[in-house]
């Protein structure tokens, strides 16, 4: 059974329906749960004249603070918290990788049409793992 747990999570919302999943799975297995969740940077261009890094910095530092919370809330120690500046999927795959980790569990939305054309963090940890993963639907937001 499962060893090591990876809950990819965007902190929004929606995070509550993963969350009873999560802690399903961990509690059947009572494997070790790490968390992660990825900053994706915004447009490099005019970062002087935008201001556009003390956004990013503010934007990590509230997903950090989030992370924690949620941390705290699922006993996480902080050892075990990431937060990643990048594109979601190579970062949660190299995070799932170098832990050891052997099952990934995220949120969907299951779009369809030019939504799944533009490409779908999920659908690129599940094509992506080298371990299982548990993509949890999302409830649809009339998009």
């Amino acid at each position: 059974m499962y060893k090591h747990i990876l809950f990819a999570t965007d902190l929004s919302e929606e995070t509550d329906t993963v969350l009873d999943k999560v802690q399903m799975m961990r509690g059947y297995t009572g494997a070790k749960l790490s968390l992660v969740h990825v900053v994706e940077p915004l447009p490099g261009y005019s970062y002087a004249y935008l201001g556009i890094e003390d956004i990013e910095e503010q934007l990590i530092e509230e997903a950090r603070e989030a992370l924690l919370k949620l941390g705290e809330k699922l006993n996480v120690p902080r050892e075990q918290q990431w937060i990643e500046i990048g594109q979601p999927k190579s970062n949660i795959l190299r995070v799932a990788e170098e832990g050891k980790v052997d099952l990934i569990i995220c949120g969907s939305h299951g779009r369809h049409g030019l939504s799944l054309l533009l490409g779908s963090t999920a659908n690129a940890i599940l094509h992506g793992a080298k371990c299982d993963v548990l993509t949890v639907r999302l409830p649809e937001n009339g998009i």
